[in-house]
């Protein structure tokens, strides 16, 4: 079973790939785990990323596909993975398709995690007013979260429709309780089990 999760930043994406893994037995595959650990292995793909990343630059879509293509060909994704932040471009979708395609890897299902914009922000709003200064992430504002929720609106939902027309998209509502969520994600994948 090979699954994408989609949703905006705050829907909960990281929450239930772990879910999915420790229930599923899945593989989560976050794009940026990815990232560090090539660079760690000090392969020849990690030593181009790790050139890209220290001149600043962003990684390509092609060096992205390649280094996912090259984890889930590893022997601990056969029972399955989960791809959590990748694709996020319709151009990297129809990509990461054409080279499992190649490699006999099937997607399972693209899981949507719809959410509110309004209550997203809201929910930061209250974390950021419930977290100490030295806890809070980075982005842990609402000014960085209008901005992201924006470049996902306008990069990363228009990928909806192509894995829709697939027969491949199932929608969630993630403005749910996180365990809600999780019933709401096991129900579309129990039939495979």
């Amino acid at each position: 079973m090979n699954i994408i999760l989609l949703g905006p930043p705050g829907a909960g994406k990281g929450t239930q790939a772990k879910f999915l893994s420790s229930v599923f037995g899945l593989v989560k595959l976050s794009t940026g785990d990815m990232l560090r650990e090539a660079m760690g292995e000090g392969s020849e793909l990690g030593k181009k990323v790790q050139k890209i990343v220290d001149s600043g630059d962003l990684v390509s879509d092609d060096v992205m596909i390649e280094m996912i293509l090259e984890r889930i060909s590893r022997p601990d994704c056969s029972v399955g993975f989960i791809l959590d932040g990748f694709p996020r471009t319709l151009n990297q979708a129809e990509a990461l398709d054409r080279v499992i395609k190649k490699k006999n890897i099937e997607l399972s299902h693209v899981i949507e995690l719809a959410v509110k914009t309004n209550i997203l922000i809201n929910r930061i709003k209250n974390r950021v007013s419930e977290t100490p200064n030295d806890q809070r992430r980075n982005d842990d504002d609402e000014q960085t979260l209008t901005h992201r929720l924006k470049v996902y609106e306008d990069q990363t939902a228009p990928i909806l429709p192509h894995y829709e027309k697939l027969g491949l998209l199932r929608t969630v509502d993630g403005m749910l309780s996180e365990v809600e969520v999780s019933n709401q994600i096991s129900e579309i994948l129990v039939p495979e089990r």
